[in-house]
């Protein structure tokens, strides 16, 4: 990757309904190739579609809710977060083996370098859940 003079960014904000969950992937994908950082398109996508998936499930209440995507990329790093407008916090659980949800955050937590959760941004409600890649010696 060619040292950036400032980072790449793509925000985006997107009905939380999941009908919408294949266009939130094509999204990250198609940015991500775009910023010639297809080594990272696999575990991004899949652990983007786990964080709205969640924003949608847990967060979502109101027809009119929105799920704000942002994607910011340094020389160091990919950082995705995915806010929504519940206060709830995510947390990490062991579900039964035969469960049929309860593992989205752990399979994140498998994928991505780092992740955690922020408050949002000054005058608004909910919370940020955002994880990164590292991008320092790929490509």
């Amino acid at each position: 990757m060619i040292p950036l003079s400032r980072p790449l960014l793509f925000q985006t904000a997107v009905p939380a309904h999941p009908s919408h969950a294949s266009g939130v992937r094509r999204m990250v994908t198609a940015h991500l190739n775009l910023w010639r950082l297809s080594e990272l398109v696999d575990n991004a996508v899949l652990a983007t579609a786990e964080l709205f998936a969640n924003a949608v499930r847990h967060a979502s209440s109101n027809p009119r809710d929105v799920v704000t995507l942002t994607l910011e990329c340094t020389d160091r790093e990919l950082r995705v977060t995915v806010a929504d407008s519940s206060p709830l916090q995510p947390r990490l659980r062991t579900p039964d083996a035969a469960a049929e949800s309860g593992r989205g955050l752990s399979i994140v937590a498998a994928l991505v370098d780092d992740w955690g959760t922020v408050p949002p941004d000054p005058g608004t409600t909910g919370k940020k859940v955002w994880f990164t890649l590292c991008v320092e010696g790929r490509g």
